[in-house]
């Protein structure tokens, strides 16, 4: 059985940016009604006992999977981007990304600049990403609920959600705003320096 993760923070420790009330919804109503219909869809079936990400391989691209997996991939998902949030966050990344940083875009300012423009430029709902891929860091989008990890070897190191459940209710259209207050003030470069060791580097 699937289970929802705690957030690794209090409803309100992200304000100003992300309110109480937008967090308390995301995560109580969007995130949790994502894991029950993952529940309720592999009840029953060989991927009962399978953990998300197992899930989410064995179902991309099956056209008989495809609710299966929008629900599966969109409750991985909202778990890895609260983790990719800390009240703590924002600024410029841990110095494990140095080189690395260096290498693939020439200094931070770059890559936040790649960032925004994927976050605001996606058209609907989707999803921004970091990742590290081929040992360069990556800044792609993805629609709807697909994770990085189904197309290639993309590592997933940070996420922001561009889905409108997750800012309306703060910046309602204004969607450059909100990615611009979680890029400079929440992003979890702690987090993303995790991953990226994971990654290899």
């Amino acid at each position: 059985m699937i289970t929802l993760p705690a957030l690794p923070y209090a409803y309100d420790a992200l304000e100003p940016c992300v309110s109480r009330r937008t967090l308390t919804l995301h995560h109580k109503k969007h995130h949790a009604a994502y894991v029950d219909k993952t529940n309720e869809l592999i009840d029953g079936t060989a991927l009962a006992d399978a953990d998300l990400e197992t899930i989410i391989r064995q179902t991309y691209g099956d056209e008989d999977q495809t609710k299966l997996f929008n629900q599966a991939a969109q409750a991985w998902s909202h778990a890895f981007y609260w983790q990719s949030l800390s009240p703590d966050g924002g600024g410029k990344p841990h110095a494990a990304f140095d080189s690395v940083l260096a290498d693939s875009f020439g200094g931070f300012d770059v890559l936040r600049e790649a960032l925004v423009e994927s976050a605001v430029g996606h058209f609907g709902s989707g999803w921004a990403w970091v990742t590290l891929e081929g040992g360069a860091l990556k800044v792609r989008d993805t629609h709807d609920a697909v994770p990085p990890f189904c197309e290639g070897d993309a590592v997933p190191l940070l996420c922001i959600d561009v889905w409108e459940h997750a800012y309306y209710l703060d910046y309602q259209n204004v969607r450059p705003d909100y990615v611009k207050a979680v890029i400079d003030e929440l992003l979890n470069w702690e987090f993303a320096a995790a991953n990226l060791r994971a990654g290899g580097r």
